[in-house]
C-alpha cells in the first residue's frame, strides 16, 4: 500500500539522506524507512511542510513541474503553498507581478495565487526559528501566501527578490490537500493511500517508478496493463462513491525514527 509521510522540516535540515560530513543534519536524523523519497525539496534555509512517500508514480506527480503547455488539473492537485515573510511592503504593482509571472534567469513563471497577509491571520501558528530573521529597524516586513504549481530551485524565493521584496523566512504550508495542520517542529504523520485515493489524485496505483530500470517478466507486465486498464475504465460516480467512505489511517512518528 503507498504511504506518504507529512514532516514539518525544521530550519537547517537538508532535503537528503545522505550526509557529506558528520554534522550535517539529513533526513537521515529523522528516517530510517529506506524506502521512502523526498517529493518535492525544501531547501536548507526553508522550513514547513516536506512530503515523503514510497510510491514512485505520486512521487513523479508531485515533483515534475508543468509548463504553460501542459499545465492541467493535475499539476493543480499537486500545488505547493507557502508563507512567505518578506522585506518592505508589498504594493499591488509588485503582487501583480507575481500573479502573472516573474521573468528569472531560466524564464519566465507561471502566474501564481498570491495574497498579501496580516501576521495574525496566517493559516499556522509561527513558532520561533533559530538563528531569529535579521531585523532592520527602518525597513518594515510583511507576509505574503503565495501558491505555485512549478518546483524550480529557489523558485519562491528568486521571485519575490525580483520584484523588490527580498525573503527572509519562508515556510511551505500545503502541497494539494496535504497541510502542516498541527505538526510542530520535527514531528511527522504517516497516511496510507488505497488505489481509489491515488487515482482522485491522478496517479496510476500501478505505476510505480521505483521499479524502473528492473527488468520485469512478461506476465508480470501483463498483468500490470490489465491492472491499469481496469482502473482506468472504472466510472467517475463508482470513485466517487468509494471517495465518500474511504478512511486514511494516521500514525505519528517519533522525531527520530
Amino acid at each position: 500500500m503507498a504511504s506518504v509521510i507529512l514532516f514539518n522540516k525544521p530550519y537547517g535540515v537538508h532535503s537528503q539522506f545522505r550526509k557529506e560530513f558528520a554534522t550535517m543534519a539529513t533526513l537521515a536524523d529523522f528516517f530510517d524507512d529506506k524506502s521512502l523519497r523526498v517529493a518535492g525539496r525544501l531547501d536548507k534555509d526553508s522550513e514547513g511542510l516536506l512530503i515523503l512517500t514510497n510510491h514512485g508514480g505520486l512521487n513523479h506527480a508531485i515533483t515534475t513541474p508543468p509548463n504553460a503547455k501542459n499545465t492541467n488539473q493535475r499539476s493543480q492537485k499537486h500545488s505547493k503553498t507557502y508563507l512567505v515573510q518578506v522585506e518592505n511592503l508589498p504594493t499591488d504593482e509588485q503582487l501583480q507581478m507575481l500573479r502573472q509571472g516573474v521573468l528569472l534567469k531560466d524564464g519566465m513563471t507561471l502566474p501564481a495565487k498570491v495574497e498579501h497577509i496580516l501576521e495574525q491571520d496566517l493559516p499556522i501558528k509561527l513558532w520561533e526559528r533559530n538563528p531569529p530573521i535579521r531585523q532592520r529597524a527602518n525597513i518594515p516586513t510583511a507576509w505574503l501566501k503565495i501558491s505555485i504549481m512549478e518546483g524550480r530551485n529557489r523558485q519562491v524565493r528568486r521571485m519575490v527578490a525580483t520584484v523588490g521584496l527580498p525573503c527572509l523566512r519562508l515556510i511551505r504550508f500545503q502541497v494539494g490537500d496535504w497541510t502542516l495542520a498541527n505538526l510542530a517542529v520535527g514531528e511527522s504523520c504517516r497516511l496510507y493511500l488505497s488505489d481509489e485515493q491515488l487515482l482522485a489524485l491522478g496517479v496510476n496505483p500501478c505505476d510505480d517508478k521505483r521499479h524502473i530500470g528492473q527488468k520485469k517478466s512478461a506476465p508480470y507486465q501483463d498483468k500490470i496493463t490489465e491492472q491499469s486498464k481496469a482502473y482506468t475504465n472504472k466510472s467517475s460516480t463508482t470513485l466517487q462513491k468509494r471517495q465518500g467512505s474511504r478512511v486514511i489511517r494516521y500514525k505519528k512518528s517519533n522525531a527520530k525514527m
